[in-house]
């Protein structure tokens, strides 16, 4: 039988807390929770587990920037197409239609940015809106997916 020495040790209020609360739901000592996690903490695998942990995350955020690198991708082709179809359709003005026109597109501007604005004080964004609406097209309409 092996025995066990005492050893008295402090803790802040708040992880003696957590302590507890997790022997609780474990249905097991206080004691033995500490000690599994000293003895998880010595263990010649723990690098390796915390390692993986890390792998992981990693690879989560390397698929996240992935797709913000597709999302980019996306916004700049379209911003550019958007771009060549307005220069080729609108007509140049004459010097007398300047100062309108100039009047005119200091209005619009102001209203797109509140437009933007709005849109992006509720969180809805044109890529996730296409992409609901493409889904929508190839699943017949519906978008429960």
């Amino acid at each position: 039988m092996q025995t066990k020495s005492r050893m008295n040790v402090y803790f802040e209020p708040d992880l003696l807390k957590k302590v507890e609360a997790l022997a609780l739901r474990r249905n097991v000592s206080k004691s033995a929770v500490i000690e599994a996690a000293v003895a998880s903490f010595l263990s010649a695998d723990a690098s390796e587990r915390l390692e993986a942990v890390f792998a992981r995350r990693m690879d989560k955020l390397g698929r996240q920037v992935e797709g913000l690198d597709e999302d980019l991708a996306i916004l700049g082709e379209t911003l550019s197409l958007f771009i060549r179809f307005w220069l080729t359709v609108t007509p140049p003005l004459p010097d007398s239609a300047q100062t309108s026109a100039r009047a005119k597109g200091a209005e619009r501007f102001d209203g797109f940015l509140q437009s933007l604005g709005r849109r992006l004080a509720t969180g809805d964004r044109f890529l996730k809106e296409l992409s609901r609406d493409i889904d929508a097209g190839r699943n017949g309409g519906d978008t429960s997916r």
